[in-house]
């Protein structure tokens, strides 16, 4: 079998642990899976620890909460495979800061209503880095006032459209800002589930911020709104992913590991679209003179326009001198090798898909 890009873990909203998770995957044949909490990087090194000890491909992400200014709507992205995951601790933090404010006022509200307590509610969210509208709804279970998390209760206090909802939606920094520190931490940045939560208005907005894909199999979509957003992506040359978005016990659909039928190659294009980007740049980092070695740690990647253009560049001040040479010095080119090789590859992999 494939791939799910999109699991959570007891870390965020999930109710297995990162073991478990891998586990699960190895028995059910699945080659490769994406531990992608919410706003949460814990697990991403105890993951890739525990999946080859298992031998199941775990792919480091995490699931960032962000909010279209212009839509006035939440806004999920995934990011893969990040080279300097630390430059997302702070956005991280301040998302998980704005959650917990929202669930300790919804908290509040549940213990007017109903004689659950906040501790009760903070120990159904045992292990997690934060408290989720599913651990309040597991507290309202196991006291008797529901037997499902998404079911009529969970409508009457959580919808928005509900007279007696609590809802509280914490303030997420707007889209340009997170897709930009996903990219500024070297990482793919992917939007989830684009009609979980009516996001198909945000793509063209997202497109302008550089995102590299959508992700096209997930349990919210029909077949014929995947049709589209395969679309959508073939025309805007975005790459495609998918998952199930899975939670365990907390599962908004009834799903496990990898019912989704994501395609093998879905897997392949994120992992080689990565490949890309990265050859260019330790290429351009192997080339560039060697002395206190700051030009090969200014040297940096940034992807734009929808992830159509990879731009490699130097920040040192000196780093033109150093690749064109002066009238005092011979120059020692690290950008050019690079890209004149990156150029070669480029043109014979357009060819054969032209033929």
């Amino acid at each position: 079998m494939g791939g799910d890009l999109h699991c959570h873990t007891k870390l965020s909203d999930g109710s297995l642990g990162i073991e478990d998770l891998v586990l699960l995957a190895k028995k059910k044949g699945i080659e490769t899976i994406a531990i992608t909490d919410h706003d949460c990087l814990a697990g991403t090194v105890r993951g890739k620890i525990i999946g080859d000890r298992y031998g199941v491909n775990v792919i480091p992400g995490v699931e960032l909460s962000s909010r279209d200014e212009k839509t006035g709507k939440y806004v999920d992205i995934l990011c893969y495979l990040s080279d300097a995951p630390d430059r997302l601790q702070g956005l991280c933090h301040k998302n998980s800061l704005a959650r917990k404010k929202a669930a300790h006022f919804m908290m509040l509200q549940i213990t007017k209503r109903y004689p659950v307590s906040a501790e009760f509610i903070i120990k159904c969210a045992t292990g997690s880095t934060n408290i989720f509208i599913p651990h309040i709804m597991q507290a309202l279970m196991e006291s008797g006032y529901t037997n499902t998390i998404f079911g009529d209760l969970y409508n009457k206090l959580f919808n928005k459209e509900s007279d007696g909802n609590i809802l509280v939606t914490p303030k997420y920094p707007d889209i340009e800002e997170v897709v930009g520190a996903i990219h500024d931490a070297g990482g793919i940045a992917v939007l989830a589930h684009p009609y979980l939560y009516e996001n198909i208005d945000s793509i063209p907005r997202l497109i302008e911020c550089g995102i590299d894909g959508i992700e096209v199999w997930h349990p919210s979509a029909t077949e014929a709104q995947r049709a589209e957003l395969k679309k959508l992506a073939t025309k805007n040359k975005l790459l495609m992913t998918g998952g199930t978005d899975f939670c365990g016990l907390y599962n908004r659909y009834p799903v496990s590991v990898g019912d989704i039928d994501v395609p093998d190659d879905a897997v392949t294009k994120l992992l080689g679209y990565k490949a890309k980007i990265r050859r260019m740049q330790k290429k351009a980092q192997k080339e560039a003179p060697v002395d206190t070695h700051y030009l090969q740690r200014s040297i940096a990647l940034e992807i734009t326009d929808g992830g159509m253009t990879a731009e490699v560049e130097s920040t040192a001040e000196y780093a033109g001198y150093q690749e064109y040479g002066t009238r005092f010095m011979k120059g020692k080119p690290h950008i050019r090798p690079a890209f004149d090789e990156q150029k070669g590859k480029f043109k014979s992999d357009l060819g054969k898909l032209v033929r």
